[in-house]
């Protein structure tokens, strides 16, 4: 019940943030964006109580998502809230990283078959990306390898879960790192490269249900072996 009730209203967040984007509606997009993670947040702290420390950082992660959807959201004539958006998000796949790490730690052991396919195409992915990029970055170059590496890693950290969590939420938080990884790879080529038309809505599309599913695969979430403190 709990979760049909917040899918409901996310799905509302979701059309009215993308018709906000679609007709240019600045006021209507910037009542709404916040309300992505404030919803998901509720829903998180609702459903877990927080009660465990794989919650507890995906939550933190979560906050921090947050105030970088302010930050970019605020950014036009701030040219230092783009970086500041930047940083929050980089601490946001940091925390979840670190809450993905807890689901290895439960069963060391385990060889993931997919483990090292998922490092190389990652990397690849990664790396002509960036030198994609590179011309146009100037002084970002640095933040934005950073920001490059920590959100691979993130990504082949939800592949890593595999096997030491049930299946529906290893594929939850699995595709909830691609989408992320997707929205935030269209937002550095239509911001470094090349313009995308309607980038906003690509961008927003895929970030809502990025974060959607992985605080889905966090409320869904159970240890094959106990290992650890759930």
């Amino acid at each position: 019940m709990k979760t049909k009730l917040f899918a409901s209203i996310f799905a509302l967040i979701f059309i009215v943030q993308l018709y906000a984007e679609t007709i240019g509606n600045i006021p209507l997009r910037n009542f709404s964006k916040p309300l992505i993670v404030i919803t998901l947040l509720v829903w998180l702290y609702s459903s877990t109580n927080l009660k465990g420390r794989f919650h507890k950082r995906i939550f933190t992660g979560l906050v921090f998502g947050l105030i970088g959807d302010v930050f970019l959201m605020l950014q036009s004539g701030r040219p230092n809230f783009f970086i500041f958006g930047l940083i929050a998000f980089l601490l946001c796949h940091i925390f979840y990283v670190r809450a993905f790490i807890l689901d290895h730690k439960s069963n060391p052991n385990y060889k993931n078959p997919f483990f090292l396919w998922a490092i190389g195409a990652f990397a690849i992915f990664c790396s002509g990306l960036f030198f994609y990029l590179q011309p146009n970055l100037g002084a970002m170059q640095f933040p934005v390898l950073m920001y490059a590496i920590i959100i691979t890693f993130m990504a082949i950290m939800a592949v890593n879960r595999y096997g030491k969590v049930n299946i529906f939420s290893f594929k939850l938080i699995l595709f909830g790192s691609l989408f992320f990884l997707l929205s935030d790879s269209v937002l550095a080529v239509n911001k470094f490269g090349q313009p995308i038309p309607q980038a906003g809505v690509l961008i927003m599309a895929s970030y809502m249900i990025a974060q959607y599913l992985i605080v889905y695969g966090t409320i869904t979430r159970e240890l094959v072996v106990k290992q650890t403190e759930i």
